[in-house]
């Protein structure tokens, strides 16, 4: 029997030290989920601005703010950039980014670097699990390799799972350990210890058979959505052509009480999971010969939407006898989402880019993004987040609502601004001078 035997035993009897690879919008929490049961967990980012913010008692994230740090902190919580220190935990959980290629490939290079750093320092005992979604087989036949690379042996020397992370940044109701936990291991004994791990800090761990199965059920979750998202964007074009109010459509379907599940338009869909992680799927596929037109349909869609929304601002214009070039527009949001500062895969830089394509001149406004961040597929503009002043709002020929963040005083800007294309609903229900129009 080898070292990997007993570390099952071990976690639940609380002897083990956690090192969690990624210390982002997955990595940070989690880290603070097991601080909080006690575990103690020494993070790892490639960032040291980051990990030097940490050392402080400072946040980077929004919804967890400098406190929580600093309790971390005093739990047992420590950050590196040295990689070098990888044998100290006994656990290693990986949270690190999986985009897409510009060909719409996944890359793993990110996972890939994660797991050579590992190998490197392996030791016997020890347990890696990855979090970041990926498409089934990414665990055995990328990962499992190059750990065996050192010599060591799966289920004697150490162990390998997958667990996919299930985060829902700025959501009240639902953090890391109040989401039940999949977890499938590449083998029985990995996918025992993972379980004994995850059940220290989470409210229900659901083991699965494989750690495919445990790829394929996070697959399923973001496909789910974004295939439902791209259905009640496309009836939004529709209904509107009907002069049919889709909001409305969706709050007079949700009173069915079975059968029926409420998913919203928008300008686009953001974050770095539901516009990403089907096209995982469809990759695969492709290579077992298949083509996903349900998937990729849903994407053609949802990435359609930044122009249809672009298209309506330039009809209301010119509807006032105004060019889009010229004229004076005002983005409020560019989270990717409502009440986060996270600006990944945000549809707000796509509607920034082809409005200023078509020549306008575009401002944006966010509480949780004060300077634009460099984003890789966009240009780095420089800007800053300007102050909703009435002065302000009046000067502006349209002001576009791509994130309808709880912070905005929403009758105060429909009191200012001369006109609105309102692309979240937030405006349901508010009266006032602006000419409101929903895109």
């Amino acid at each position: 029997m080898g070292e990997a035997a007993g570390l099952a035993a071990r976690i639940r009897r609380g002897d083990v030290k956690v090192g969690v690879i990624g210390l982002g919008y997955v990595g940070l929490p989690l880290a603070r989920a097991f601080v909080e049961k006690g575990v103690p967990v020494l993070g790892f980012d490639v960032d040291p601005a980051k990990i030097a913010r940490l050392r402080e008692g400072q946040s980077y994230i929004g919804h967890i703010d400098g406190e929580v740090v600093r309790s971390m902190r005093a739990k047992g919580f420590d950050a590196t950039a040295d990689f070098g220190r990888l044998d100290e935990p006994d656990a290693i959980l990986i949270c690190v980014p999986t985009p897409l290629t510009d060909s719409r490939d996944p890359d793993l290079s990110y996972v890939v670097q994660s797991t050579r750093a590992i190998a490197a320092k392996l030791r016997p005992g020890q347990l890696v699990v990855l979090e970041s979604t990926t498409y089934p087989g990414t665990t055995r036949d990328v990962v499992l390799p190059i750990l065996a690379e050192t010599g060591l042996k799966l289920g004697e020397d150490f162990l390998l799972a997958f667990s996919p992370e299930r985060e829902d940044p700025g959501n009240p109701d639902f953090s890391a350990p109040t989401i039940p936990k999949v977890v499938g291991g590449v083998d029985a004994a990995s996918g025992e210890a993972a379980e004994a791990l995850y059940s220290r800090i989470v409210v229900r761990v659901v083991p699965v058979s494989t750690a495919e199965v445990a790829e394929a059920c996070k697959i399923l979750e973001n496909t789910y959505r974004a295939v439902n998202i791209a259905l009640v964007n496309e009836l939004k074009v529709l209904y509107d052509r009907m002069g049919i109010d889709v909001w409305e459509v969706i709050e007079a379907a949700k009173s069915k009480p079975f059968g029926f599940q409420a998913f919203y338009p928008g300008p686009g869909l953001g974050g770095h999971c539901i516009p990403i992680d089907p096209f995982y799927l469809t990759w695969v596929a492709r290579k077992h010969g298949m083509a996903t037109r349900f998937i990729e349909l849903a994407g053609e869609i949802n990435t359609s939407m930044p122009g249809y929304v672009v298209d309506r601002v330039a009809d209301v214009l010119n509807d006032l006898g105004k060019p889009v070039r010229g004229s004076k527009i005002l983005i409020l949001g560019m989270a990717y989402k409502k009440d986060v500062d996270d600006p990944r895969e945000s549809p707000g830089f796509e509607l920034m880019e082809l409005l200023i394509k078509k020549g306008a001149e575009v401002e944006y406004n966010d509480p949780h993004i004060p300077k634009l961040p460099l984003m890789r597929k966009y240009p780095d503009l420089g800007m800053s987040s300007r102050e909703l002043t009435p002065e302000f709002l009046r000067s502006r020929d349209c002001v576009l609502i791509a994130t309808n963040h709880s912070a905005y005083d929403w009758p105060s800007i429909v009191a200012e601004a001369p006109l609105i294309v309102d692309t979240r609903n937030a405006l349901r229900g508010i009266d006032g001078p602006a000419k409101i129009v929903r895109a």
